[in-house]
Order: structure tokens, then C-alpha cells, then sequence
């Protein structure tokens, strides 16, 4: 199973650090759709992240792994627009995990 875990601060519900672990085994490796959309959801979001704001985010990936802090900017703008891309990626996740709840879980806590 995926395992995505969203931390968000108590006081304003930031979103503070995320990250994606393990093998939704939904088929074979190279035919897994599920690990395939999980892969591209997360990926192309820190990748956004890097090339629409300029802000590099200090992201650890390893098979079947991918953690980033989500450091806060001076720039209220960068700021919002981080905020904006990792909620959205949240979504899709969400949506991934309606379908596939079998093989994905997301869970949000609280710093």
C-alpha cells in the first residue's frame, strides 16, 4: 500500500512537510497504474513547484519514496503558490485513493 502523509500546522493549517511511502503492488512493477499515477502526481508536483516558483525544495526520493519539508519563503507570493500546487496535489492523490483505497491512503496530521 501507498502511504501518503500530509503534516500541516496547527495554527493556520500550512501545509508543513509531506510525504510518500511503499508499493501499491496493484499489479506487476511496470504495469502498475496506480504506483505509475501516485509516481506522477508527486513528482510533477515538486517538479512544478521547482520551475513555476524558482524555489528548490529540499525533496529525498528513493524507490518507493519521496519526503519534502516545505520550507516558508520571505515571498508571500512564492509562499502561496507552493501552498496552492502541494493542495492541489493533494486532490488528485485524494481522487487516486477513491478509487484505489485498496492501494492508497492519504492521512493528514498536525504539528
Amino acid at each position: 500500500m501507498i502511504i501518503v502523509t500530509i503534516e500541516r500546522y496547527t495554527d493556520d493549517k500550512r501545509i508543513a512537510a509531506f510525504a510518500v511511502e511503499g508499493h501499491a503492488k496493484f499489479a506487476k512493477p511496470g504495469k502498475d497504474i496506480v504506483c505509475a499515477g501516485v509516481s506522477a502526481v508527486t513528482v510533477g508536483t515538486v517538479n512544478a513547484i521547482e520551475q513555476l516558483t524558482g524555489l528548490e525544495l529540499p525533496a529525498s526520493m528513493k524507490n518507493g519514496w519521496l519526503q519534502s519539508d516545505i520550507p516558508a519563503q520571505e515571498n508571500d507570493s512564492v509562499n502561496e503558490k507552493v501552498q496552492l500546487l502541494i493542495e492541489s496535489m493533494i486532490v488528485m492523490l485524494s481522487t487516486i485513493a477513491e478509487s484505489y483505497g485498496k492501494y492508497v491512503e492519504v492521512r493528514e496530521q498536525y504539528r
